[in-house]
C-alpha cells in the first residue's frame, strides 16, 4: 500500500492553518477563558470525526453526489454560520459584565463543524488523491481520516492556549469590542461564502 503521504500532509497543513468558521469560533471563545476554547474545540474535533467517519464509509459521496441534498447542507451551514455571527456582533456592543454567557460551546463547535460543506468535500477531494488504487480503499480512508482529526487536534493544542494571550489584551473594551466585531464579520462573510460555491 503506497499512500502519497507527502503531498496529503502538505495540502492537509495548509487547509488546518487557513482560518475558517470553526478557526473564528474557537477564537473567539478562546480569548474569553481556556474552558470556553477546549470545549469549542472539542466540538469542532468531534465534527471532524463524524464528517471522517462518514467520508470512510462513503455516506458523504451520497450526499456530495445528491446536488439537492448538498445545497441543503450549504444552506443549513450557511444559516447557522450567519445567526453566531449576528449573536456575536450583538454581543460586541454591549460591556462584558452584560453578556451572557456562553452556553452549549462544545455543541456550537460541532455543529460548526459539521454543517460546514467545505469540510465534508475537504475529506472527499483530498484523502482520494492520496489513496493507492491498487490497494483496499476501506483500510486507507479510515488511516487517512485518523490522521486528517489528528492533525487538526494537534494544531489546537497549540491554539488554543496562545489564544489567551490574547485575551489580556482583549481585557480593554474597546479592543475586545473591536474583536468581536471583527469575528462576527467573518462568520457572516464566511455564511455567504459558503452559499457562493
Amino acid at each position: 500500500m503506497h499512500i502519497a503521504w507527502t503531498s496529503f500532509l502538505l495540502a492537509l497543513v495548509v487547509i488546518t492553518v487557513v482560518p475558517g468558521p470553526d478557526f473564528v469560533l474557537v477564537m473567539g471563545n478562546a480569548v474569553r477563558s481556556l474552558r470556553k476554547g477546549v470545549e469549542a474545540a472539542l466540538g469542532v474535533l468531534t465534527g471532524l470525526l463524524i464528517h471522517g467517519t462518514l467520508a470512510t464509509v462513503g455516506l458523504s459521496a451520497l450526499v456530495a453526489a445528491a446536488p439537492a441534498a448538498l445545497f441543503v447542507v450549504k444552506a443549513i451551514g450557511a444559516l447557522y454560520l450567519a445567526y453566531i455571527g449576528f449573536m456575536t456582533l450583538k454581543a460586541a456592543t454591549k460591556p462584558i459584565e452584560q453578556q451572557p454567557q456562553q452556553k452549549n460551546v462544545f455543541l456550537r463547535g460541532m455543529l460548526c463543524d459539521l454543517l460546514n460543506p467545505k469540510v465534508m468535500l475537504t475529506f472527499l477531494s483530498l484523502i482520494p488523491q492520496a489513496m493507492d488504487p491498487n490497494a483496499a480503499p476501506l483500510p486507507q480512508a479510515a488511516v487517512l481520516s485518523a490522521v486528517t482529526v489528528g492533525v487538526f487536534a494537534v494544531f489546537w493544542v497549540i491554539v488554543v492556549p496562545s489564544a489567551r494571550q490574547l485575551g489580556r489584551l482583549l481585557s480593554r473594551p474597546r479592543t475586545r469590542a473591536a474583536f468581536e466585531r471583527i469575528c462576527g464579520t467573518a462568520l457572516i462573510g464566511l455564511a455567504a461564502s459558503v452559499l457562493a460555491t
